[in-house]
């Protein structure tokens, strides 16, 4: 009977994760529309103005480099909540950023670039420009460290604005890629870009916000 209880108990838990996982994936949907709704209004003002290729292009870092500061700070003190590994909350507030930032404000933009057979230009910004891309990850995760010590300041981080600016950064660096590195023409696309990058930011985000954490719960859940 205890060992059945025990392995109840551990289904329950398993469900509740798996709950948790949908429901905050759900929740950022409203984020995600909104913030890409807002950056096709941001570049649509940019180029209204005739915003240049290399300007867009220096726009797309800023906002890059940004991103890997939000995600940095998220990362570490979601992963805080679970464990208070040290080692390999660095590791997982450097890594989880490069790869998913990556992949939200790069590669999913250049595929979506080569789907519509566009002449698309790959940067990788961890290989093109570490010396400013550490700096940002660096503080990221530092701050993640920081505001993890205070629970007034973890709520205030999370809060629905965060979530907001985090996913709308994310939309910006995705279009001004798009724009900068081989997609002047958006505008004639303009449906494909609003749905394409609702799935480029809000995949990678909540993976990235959401399925590291859940799934460390899930291992410390197994170790038991």
């Amino acid at each position: 009977m205890k060992k059945e209880h025990i392995h109840n108990s551990s289904l329950h838990k398993h469900d509740c994760h798996h709950e948790s996982l949908k429901e905050e994936i759900i929740s950022h949907i409203p984020f995600a529309i909104l913030s890409v709704a807002l950056s096709i209004i941001a570049l649509s003002l940019l180029t209204y103005r005739t915003l240049e290729v290399d300007a867009a292009k220096k726009l797309f870092h800023v906002f890059h480099y940004l991103h890997l500061l939000f995600s940095g700070t998220g990362v570490v003190l979601i992963f805080r909540k679970y464990s208070n590994n040290v080692p390999m909350a660095l590791l997982s507030g450097f890594l989880v950023p490069a790869i998913f930032c990556t992949l939200s404000d790069s590669i999913m933009p250049f595929i979506g670039g080569l789907y519509l057979g566009l002449d698309m230009h790959f940067h990788w910004c961890f290989i093109h420009h570490l010396g400013s891309v550490l700096p940002f990850l660096t503080f990221g995760v530092l701050n993640g460290f920081v505001i993890g010590r205070h629970a007034e300041g973890k709520s205030l981080f999370y809060s629905a604005g965060s979530h907001f600016f985090h996913i709308f950064i994310s939309a910006m660096a995705s279009i001004l890629y798009f724009y900068g590195f081989g997609f002047d023409q958006w505008y004639n696309q303009i449906g494909f870009i609003f749905v394409y990058l609702i799935i480029a930011v809000l995949v990678p985000c909540s993976l990235a916000d959401i399925v590291v954490p859940i799934s460390f719960a899930k291992f410390k859940m197994k170790r038991r």
